[in-house]
């Protein structure tokens, strides 16, 4: 009565899914608490940071994971902007949008209704024609989760690299051992757990893409491929939900920091030069950064030797903990 296949069918699929994405906003949010507390853990924790997989300048492995909190912190923010696309609902639209057959008050007073008894904050949508052809929110809710997909996929690939070795690697963290690595060489430990989400990841940008070509498939006033478009938004928010489940539980909490390794690679690197830039000049920081990449020497002993600076001067600017951070600079012949 008052009701159609063709809005009682979409107010279900997106009850369904506010309910799915309320179950990965607290799986994103118990990551993103997990990346936290570990950021809290290694904030002293001094290492190299890397560009383009090249010696950069000092940082803290805490700032490094305090970054990923903070990109999986915004991911939640943009998971709840899709939600409430989501909650607005075509109850009453009947066939097109006409509400022909229904009660002129039905619209309104089922979707109060039908808002009490789920919990789900439904709206009616202010045009029942635009709701019942537009899948713009199913679209924008998949391009969301694929951007949830794609960045915990890089920072899978992180932390990977981050463990790699543990002789021929960087080797700066440990990942806690899953499995066995290998039938042939033993001791091997691989990283199952961000390797595992890595493939959700796949998965997932893949299922955004059926849903951005159902999506736009639909014809005139109706859209017949919300079955496909809600099995993958389905597939997605599952596989989404589980994939941060399992890597804050069975790898974030877990991992622990190899601080002598980090320290030295900080002490050893090239990339120091990079602070002097302000106290020498970029020419003399570049001909020391050439000459220690030539003769595989210590920026520190080189500038001592060239006596571009005073051991003091070396030591306070050389400090890694004082690199991590802005500071003032004072220079010579400067009142500033």
């Amino acid at each position: 009565m008052s009701q159609s296949t063709n809005d009682v069918y979409p107010t279900a699929l997106r009850l369904t899914l506010s309910q799915m994405m309320d179950g990965l906003i607290h799986e994103m949010e118990g990551l993103r608490q997990a990346f936290s507390a570990k950021s809290t853990e290694f904030a002293d924790v001094i290492k190299l940071g890397r560009t383009q997989l090249q010696d950069a300048v000092p940082m803290t492995l805490g700032q490094e994971f305090g970054a990923w909190a903070v990109m999986v912190g915004e991911d939640i923010v943009r998971v709840r902007e899709a939600q409430a696309l989501i909650h607005e609902i075509n109850l009453g639209a009947t066939a097109i949008g006409t509400g022909l057959n229904a009660h002129p008050d039905y619209a309104s007073l089922a979707t109060a209704r039908l808002a009490a008894i789920s919990g789900v904050p439904l709206i009616e949508s202010h045009d029942l024609v635009e709701a019942t052809q537009d899948f713009g929110a199913y679209v924008q809710l998949s391009g969301v989760l694929k951007r949830v997909a794609v960045k915990l996929s890089k920072i899978c690939n992180d932390l990977r690299l981050l463990a790699s070795g543990p002789r021929a690697g960087l080797h700066e963290i440990n990942l806690p051992p899953m499995a066995p690595g290998s039938s042939i060489m033993p001791g091997k430990v691989n990283p199952i757990i961000p390797e595992v989400v890595n493939q959700v990841a796949f998965e997932v940008i893949g299922n955004d893409v059926t849903v951005t070509l159902a999506a736009e498939a639909g014809q005139l006033e109706l859209n017949v491929m919300g079955p496909v478009i809600a099995y993958n938004l389905f597939t997605s928010l599952d596989l989404l939900g589980r994939a941060c489940r399992t890597l804050a539980e069975r790898c974030i909490t877990g991992i622990t920091a190899n601080r002598e390794a980090c320290r030295r690679m900080v002490e050893n690197s090239i990339g120091l030069v990079t602070v002097l830039n302000p106290y020498i000049g970029y020419e003399k920081s570049t001909e020391i950064a050439n000459q220690a990449l030539a003769t595989g020497g210590s920026v520190y002993e080189i500038v001592l030797e060239k006596g571009y600076l005073s051991k003091a001067e070396l030591d306070d600017i050389l400090s890694p903990e004082n690199m991590i951070r802005p500071r003032y600079i004072k220079l010579e012949n400067s009142n500033d």
